[in-house]
C-alpha cells in the first residue's frame, strides 16, 4: 500500500505537469512515459518552429509549410496510443492523447484557413487541461488522505506481475514507442514534398528533424539502461541519420543557399552496417529485424543520389517508413502491455537451433556485468566501434574546391564520431573499463575538433605550427592508449594503433607534408578494423559458440592488466557446477573471494592451514584484525559441542543462519578444524569470531569445504568489497577464484554480539550492523527463559515494554539500522569496546581482559 501510495504522487505530478514531458509513473507506466515524451516532443518541436518565426529567421508564409509535416506525424501518433489506451480500459490517457490529436489534426486544417479550426484546437486542449487537472488533483487527493478519499473515476490499478501474457520489466524496453514516433516524424518531413504537401525541404523543418534525432539520442542512452544493446545501437544510428537531414535542410536556408551533397562510401557504409544490425536484431522479433531493413534501403537510395536533394528513391523510402513505423507503434504500444500480437520472436532461435555448429546465447543479464563495481548500462562498444567505421568512411571524401560546409563530411563526423562516442565512452566508464571509455572520449574529442575546423570552414586559415601543437598533443595521449591496449587484446591494440596512424595524417596535413593518398589509406584501414570489432561485438553477444576472436594480451603481467581472468576463474554463483569448482580450488589450498548475505568475503578452508596464511598475509592485516570462524550450520560444531556453554550453544541455534557474528571464548576446540600454526590468526588470544552466514551460496560452499577462515576482501583501511569484480581489482593475483553474484544485497556489515561473558547473563555489541540490537536482545532474553538456572538480565526490564522487531516490517527494520548502526561515526579499533546492556561494572576493566575487536569492515 506504501509503495502504490508513493507511486501515485509521481503519477498526480506526471499528470499535472504532461508539458514537460514528464517521466514514467505507474500501473501502465509504460504507456504514460510514452504519452508524456510524444507530447514534450510536439510541444518542443513546434515551439521552436515558432520561434523562428518569432525572430524572423522563417516569415509568416513559412509557418505553414514548416508546421503541417510535424503535426501531421503528431496527430497519427497520438492516434495510435489513443486507441492503445482504449483497449487497455485507460479512460484517463485516451481522453488525453485523443484530444491532442484532434488539436493537432484541427492545427492543421487553421493553418490552412485562419477561420477555421482554431476554436476546436483551443476547445481540445481546454479539454486536456481539465481531465489532467482532474485526475492528478484526484491522486494527489487520495495520497493526503491514504486513500480514504478517492475521486471517481481516478483509482489505480495494482502494477501486473508476471500476468499471463504480459512481459516482465527485463524483457521489455520502455522507451522503443518513442523512438517509433521519431522515425514517424522525420519519415513525415521528408515524405511530405513527394506528396506535395510542402514544396521543398528547408530550414523550418530543422526543428523537427533535430528533435527526432535529440529524442533518439535519449532514447538510445535509455535503452542502455533496459539492457537492450541492439535497440540502443539501431537508434544511435537513426540519430545520426535525423542529425544530417536537418543539417542538409539547415544548408538551403537564405543565410546558407548551399546545395548539400553527400560522399558516396558513407552512405554505403551505413547501408552496410543497418544490414547487419537487422540480421542480429532478429533474434528479438522478426517484425523488428524487418523493420531495420527499411533503413538498409534508404541509405542505399541516398548513395544513389550523392546530391542528396531527397527526391525520388529517398523520399519514396521514407513514405514507406512512415507507413511502417506507424504499423510497428501500434504493435510494439500494444504488446508492451498484452504481448497478443505476434511479432515472429522465435523464429530466429528455431533458425539457430537447424544449425549444429551454432549455439544461441542465453539473454541474461550476467551478459552486461561489469568490470568493477555495479553499472545499470549494458554494454555499448558495439555501437562505438560503429561510429569509427562511420567517422573513418566519411573523410574519405575530398572538399577539392567545393565549400566544405557543402560536403556532408561535417555532420559524419562530429556527430557519429564526435557526440556518440563521448556517450559510449561514458556509458563504458561507469562499467569500469577504464581503457576503452578513455580510448573512446579521446577519439570523440579528436572527431569533433577535427571536423569542425577541417570540414567547418575554419581549417583553411588556421593550418600551420599552432594546430600542429594540438595534433601533437592527442597523438601523445592515444600513445598511452596504444601502449595500454597491449595488456587488453590484439583487436584494441590494432585499434588504436591505426587511429594513431590517422592523427599523423592529421599532424603532416597541418604542416603542408601530407603524401597523396594517404589520409584516405590510413582511413580505410582503421575503418575495417572498426569493423571487424563492431561484427565480433554483435557476433559474441549473440552466440555461445563460435565466437569471433579478438585475440589475447600481447604483454601478460599479474594483475587485471596480464589476463589474470585466465588464472582466477570468475564462476558465477548460482550454478553448481561454478560452487564446486571453488570447493576444489579450496580443498587444494586456495583463497576465494564469496558472497555473502552482506559483502564480498576472502575465504580459506580451516584444514589447509597454509590457505589460512595466506589469506592472512595477502590482507597484510595488523594483530588487532584478526580473521573469523564460519561454519556451514551449527552441526557443524557438533563434535566440540561438550565443550561450549549450554546458554551459549542454545543462542547460536536460535540466531542462526543470519547476518550475526558471535565473538566466544577461546578454548582448545578449535584444534578440531585442523588450524594448525594458523590457529594464531583465527580471533585473539582470549576470544574468536564465529559465524553461521545466512547465503545459499556461502553454506552450499561450506558443507562442501568445511569450517572456513574469513576477512574482509578487501585491502585493510579500504571500504567494503560490494561487487565480484572488485574482488580482483582489490586484491589482484593474490586470489585464486571468485565467486561471482553480481552486487551485495547490503552494504552494511554483520552485528557483532560479544559472548565471552554470557554464563553471567550479559552480552554486549561490538557493532550493530544488519541485524538491529533489539532483535538479537529479544533472541537472548527468550534462550534464558528456557534455561532455568540461568536469570533475566535486569538490564534487559526497559527493552521487555518495547515491542518486538518485526522482519516483515522493512520500515520499522530500517529505522532501526539507521539509528542503531555504528558505521556512521566509526570507533577506532584501538578503544573499541562491547556496547553491554547492564549497569555493573564490566569485566574488561580488568587489565587481564581484552576483548575481540572488530573494525567497520566485515569480519575484518
Amino acid at each position: 500500500m506504501a509503495e502504490l501510495e508513493a507511486e501515485s504522487l509521481h503519477f498526480s505530478v506526471g499528470i499535472l505537469g504532461i508539458s514537460g514531458g514528464v517521466r514514467r509513473s505507474l500501473s501502465q507506466s509504460r504507456l504514460f512515459s510514452s504519452v508524456c515524451l510524444t507530447v514534450s516532443a510536439l510541444w518542443g518541436g513546434s515551439g521552436l518552429v515558432y520561434l523562428l518565426v518569432g525572430e524572423r529567421v522563417l516569415g509568416a508564409t513559412e509557418l505553414r509549410t514548416s508546421l503541417v509535416p510535424g503535426l501531421a506525424a503528431f496527430t497519427l501518433a497520438l492516434l495510435i496510443l489513443a486507441i492503445v489506451s482504449l483497449f487497455q480500459r485507460e479512460v484517463v490517457f485516451f481522453i488525453i492523447t485523443l484530444s491532442i490529436s484532434l488539436a493537432c489534426g484541427h492545427q492543421i486544417a487553421g493553418l490552412s484557413s485562419p477561420g477555421f479550426g482554431q476554436s476546436a484546437t483551443a476547445a481540445c486542449y481546454l479539454l486536456v487541461t481539465l481531465v489532467g487537472a482532474y485526475f492528478g488533483c484526484g491522486r494527489l487527493l487520495s495520497f493526503i488522505t491514504r486513500g480514504r478519499v478517492e475521486a471517481p473515476g481516478t483509482r489505480l490499478k495494482k502494477r501486473r506481475a508476471g500476468g499471463q501474457g504480459s512481459r516482465g520489466p527485463e524483457d521489455c524496453n520502455d522507451v522503443v514507442p518513442v523512438g517509433l514516433v521519431m522515425n514517424l516524424l522525420s519519415a513525415s518531413v521528408l515524405a511530405c514534398p513527394l506528396l506535395a504537401v510542402v514544396p521543398q525541404l528547408s530550414a523550418g523543418h530543422v526543428p523537427w528533424l533535430w528533435t527526432a534525432a535529440v529524442f533518439q539520442l535519449g532514447v538510445c542512452v535509455l535503452s542502455y539502461r533496459a539492457m537492450d544493446s541492439l535497440t540502443a545501437t539501431f537508434y544511435g544510428f537513426t540519430s545520426i541519420l535525423h542529425f544530417t537531414e536537418g543539417y542538409s535542410a539547415l544548408l538551403t536556408a537564405p543565410s546558407f543557399s548551399i546545395l548539400p551533397s553527400s560522399p558516396v562510401p558513407f552512405p554505403v557504409v551505413f547501408s552496410v552496417l543497418f544490414f547487419i544490425l537487422a540480421l542480429f536484431s532478429c533474434q528479438k522479433s522478426l517484425a523488428e529485424g524487418l523493420y531495420q531493413l527499411f533503413f538498409v534501403a534508404y541509405t542505399i537510395a541516398l548513395a544513389a543520389q550523392p546530391s542528396l536533394s531527397f527526391q525520388a528513391g529517398a523520399q519514396g523510402v521514407q513514405a514507406a517508413i512512415f507507413v511502417v513505423s506507424a504499423l510497428m507503434l501500434l504493435v510494439t504500444s500494444y504488446n508492451m502491455l498484452a504481448n497478443r500480437i505476434p511479432t515472429g520472436e522465435g523464429m530466429f532461435k528455431a533458425l539457430v537451433m537447424r544449425v549444429s555448429n551454432l549455439t544461441l546465447r542465453p539473454r541474461d543479464r550476467q551478459l552486461h556485468d561489469p568490470y568493477l563495481g555495479y553499472s545499470r548500462y549494458a554494454d555499448a562498444e558495439v555501437l562505438g566501434h560503429a561510429c569509427s567505421v562511420l567517422a573513418a568512411f566519411s573523410i574519405t571524401s575530398s572538399v577539392e574546391e567545393r565549400d566544405p560546409l557543402a560536403v556532408l563530411v561535417l555532420p559524419w563526423t562530429v556527430v557519429a564520431g564526435g557526440i556518440l562516442q563521448l556517450l559510449v565512452g561514458s556509458v563504458a566508464f561507469s562499467r569500469g573499463k577504464t581503457l576503452e571509455s578513455t580510448a573512446f572520449i579521446l577519439y570523440g574529442v579528436m572527431w569533433s575538433v577535427w571536423g569542425l575546423t577541417r570540414y567547418g570552414g575554419l581549417y583553411g586559415d588556421t593550418r600551420g605550427f599552432n594546430v600542429a601543437v594540438g595534433i601533437i598533443s592527442f597523438l601523445l595521449f592515444n600513445s598511452l592508449v596504444t601502449v595500454g591496449a597491449l595488456f587488453l587484446n590484439i583487436a584494441w591494440f590494432l585499434y588504436a594503433a591505426t587511429f594513431h596512424l590517422i592523427i599523423i595524417s592529421f599532424l603532416l596535413d597541418a604542416v603542408g607534408a601530407l603524401p597523396y593518398g594517404y589520409d584516405i589509406g590510413v582511413s580505410i584501414v582503421f575503418g575495417l578494423v572498426s569493423f571487424y570489432c563492431f561484427l565480433s561485438g554483435l557476433f559474441n553477444m549473440t552466440f555461445l559458440t563460435p565466437q569471433l576472436p579478438l585475440g589475447r594480451a600481447l604483454v601478460r603481467l599479474s594483475g587485471e592488466g596480464g589476463g589474470g581472468r585466465d588464472t582466477c576463474p570468475h564462476v558465477p554463483a548460482r550454478k553448481a557446477t561454478a560452487v564446486h569448482q571453488i570447493a576444489e580450488i579450496m580443498k587444494s589450498g586456495g583463497i576465494c573471494g564469496m558472497p555473502t548475505d552482506t559483502v564480498y568475503v576472502l575465504v580459506a578452508a580451516c584444514n589447509r592451514p597454509e590457505a589460512v596464511e595466506k589469506a592472512y598475509r595477502c590482507k597484510q592485516q595488523a594483530q588487532d584484525r584478526p580473521m573469523s570462524l564460519w561454519v556451514s550450520s551449527i552441526n557443524q560444531l557438533e563434535p566440540v559441542r561438550s565443550l561450549l556453554s549450554p546458554l551459549l550453544w542454545d543462542f547460536m541455534s536460535a540466531a542462526w543462519p543470519s547476518s550475526i557474528s558471535m565473538v566466544i571464548p577461546r578454548g582448545p576446540w578449535m584444534e578440531v578444524f585442523g588450524l594448525g600454526e594458523s590457529a594464531k590468526h583465527i580471533g585473539t588470544p582470549q576470544s574468536i569470531a564465529i559465524r553461521n552466514p545466512d547465503c545459499a551460496v556461502a553454506t552450499h560452499l561450506i558443507n562442501l569445504v568445511g569450517p572456513i577462515a574469513v576477512t574482509s576482501a578487501n585491502p585493510t583501511g579500504e571500504a567494503d568489497t560490494t561487487h565480484h569484480n572488485q574482488v580482483y581489482a582489490k586484491l589482484g593475483d593474490k586470489v585464486d577464484g571468485v565467486l561471482c553474484d553480481g552486487p551485495s544485497p547490503e552494504n552494511s556489515a554483520s552485528t557483532v554480539v560479544d559472548c565471552t561473558k554470557i554464563e553471567s547473563g550479559h552480552i554486549g555489541f561490538f557493532r550493530v550492523g544488519l541485524i538491529p540490537k533489539s532483535q538479537v536482545l529479544q533472541i537472548f532474553e527468550d534462550i534464558q527463559k528456557r534455561h532455568s538456572h540461568g536469570q533475566i538480565n535486569p538490564g534487559f526490564e526497559t527493552d521487555l515494554t518495547e515491542p518486538g522487531p518485526n522482519l516483515t516490517d522493512p520500515q520499522r527494520h530500517t529505522e532501526q539500522h539507521n539509528t542503531q548502526s555504528p558505521e556512521s561515526s566509526p570507533v577506532p579499533p584501538a578503544t573499541q569496546s562491547p556496547a553491554y546492556i547492564d549497569t555493573s561494572p564490566h569485566p574488561s576493566d580488568s587489565p587481564s581482559y581484552r576483548p575481540w575487536v572488530l573494525t567497520t569492515t566485515e569480519d575484518s
